[in-house]
């Protein structure tokens, strides 16, 4: 099982790295994607940690979340998080949002994600270890 749960946060470690070259490249909307993929992978490795069982295919972080077992254990900060990560995985990839959503990204606010993305990724490594 040590083994499936790596796998998943090299995944997140891969899409930190490519979030924190979108952001230097002041691709803005990508960056956010990739914020949104740590952040599932993150949940994904706490639903094999924690349930010893394979994640659905879902997007839906809440969900994942309740999968692994770990809403009560969210921070309210956390739950927002939540909340703002998950619209850069589905209305940014439509073309009626795309544009609206892209405009809300400066880089001050990419940054801020990108701070809550490492955050929660610590918060998901602490929790793991505790396995």
């Amino acid at each position: 099982m040590v083994d499936k749960i790596q796998y998943w946060l090299d995944l997140c470690d891969d899409n930190l790295l490519t979030a924190k070259w979108l952001l230097k490249g002041k691709r803005f909307l990508d960056m956010a994607y990739f914020c949104n993929q740590v952040t599932e992978k993150a949940l994904k490795a706490l639903v094999t940690g924690y349930t010893d069982e394979t994640p659905p295919k879902t997007h839906d972080l809440h969900k994942l979340a309740k999968l692994a077992n770990i809403s009560e254990q969210l921070s309210i900060e956390h739950r927002i998080f939540l909340d703002d990560i998950s619209k850069y995985q589905i209305e940014a990839r439509y073309p009626e949002t795309k544009k609206r959503i892209a405009e809300t990204l400066s880089k001050e606010k990419c940054k801020q994600i990108l701070e809550e993305t490492e955050e929660f990724l610590c918060w998901t490594k602490k929790a793991l270890e505790k396995l």
